[in-house]
């Protein structure tokens, strides 16, 4: 999790360097799309402040009231990080677009305008290339989408898209502003502004369907399950695991449920011997899996 920190703090670095610029730009040019583009880095520099905390709270140990830890808390403030960017990003992006387009206003000079885009686009594409590298890092030959879908820690891919999605935001407004006063269409200045929004909007609930699905008790790959099958039933004792069930306390703890049906000779202290002899395999074979409950049938 040490290389998901240094992705987010590089978003938060730049979001922080270009959101009080783009508002400025937008204030002195009066552009709906640059007004979109300051409330869209304010929200991410806001996003990856709560992630920050997310994982710290994450790190708390477990104690009376949460026997399994504080691992779900990174769940839960990835899919308050994907409501911000539909409510605040999308949304009013999409009503300052709205705005603009019913009382189009002429804009003045945008040439500081171009000059903070571009420099926006640099940090922003500085960002989403460290948070590429660092996702990059974890998806163990996969296709990108599916490591998406498979990887069990929000934060290494929210980044990600947070910085495509900041990105392709500054490129869809650098081009209709540009239509927009050269053609002298105000209009189009706050069909970027839409634009923006709608593109938010798509990102939140990507990420609100995988935080929600971790949040809810995400359990193991369906391989998995079966290697583990196979594994305790390599045990002498086992004559087969009749259920396994399992879920991501966080994306580096696991609990891991067995109901196992042992041979019918073995008496309580065998019984006892062979279960802390399972658990250990378990644990051994797959250290992400902290806690292993195994239930005799």
């Amino acid at each position: 999790m040490a290389n998901n920190r240094k992705s987010i703090y590089s978003a938060l670095a730049a979001n922080l360097l270009i959101a009080l610029t783009k508002f400025i730009a937008g204030t002195f040019t009066n552009s709906s799309s640059m007004i979109s583009e300051g409330i869209h880095s304010t929200v991410d520099t806001v996003n990856q402040l709560l992630l920050l905390y997310g994982i710290k709270r994450s790190k708390k140990a477990p104690d009376e009231l949460h026997p399994f830890g504080y691992g779900k808390e990174l769940y839960f403030w990835s899919f308050v990080v994907s409501i911000l960017i539909f409510g605040l990003g999308g949304g009013l992006s999409i009503y300052q677009g709205i705005l603009h387009i019913k009382e189009p206003e002429i804009m003045k000079d945008p040439f500081w305008n171009y000059i903070v885009l571009v420099l926006s686009l640099i940090f922003e594409g500085t960002s989403l290339i460290i948070s590429l590298k660092e996702f990059n890092k974890t998806r163990n030959g996969l296709e990108w989408w599916d490591s998406i879908i498979k990887s069990k820690d929000p934060s290494s891919f929210l980044v990600v898209f947070e910085d495509g999605a900041a990105v392709a935001g500054l490129i869809v407004v650098m081009i209709l502003m540009g239509m927009s006063h050269y053609f002298q269409i105000p209009e189009l200045d706050g069909v970027a502004s839409i634009i923006v929004g709608l593109i938010l909007v798509f990102v939140s609930f990507i990420l609100a369907r995988e935080s929600r699905s971790l949040l809810m008790g995400e359990g193991i790959a369906p391989e998995t399950r079966e290697k583990i099958k196979k594994l305790v039933e390599k045990d002498a004792a086992v004559i087969r695991t009749k259920s396994i069930l399992s879920t991501y306390q966080s994306p580096e703890e696991v609990v891991l449920m067995l109901i196992i049906d042992f041979e019918d000779h073995l008496d309580t202290e065998e019984i006892t011997q062979a279960i802390l002899r399972i658990r250990g395999t378990i644990k051994n074979e797959y250290p992400l899996v902290h806690f292993v409950i195994i239930q005799p049938e």
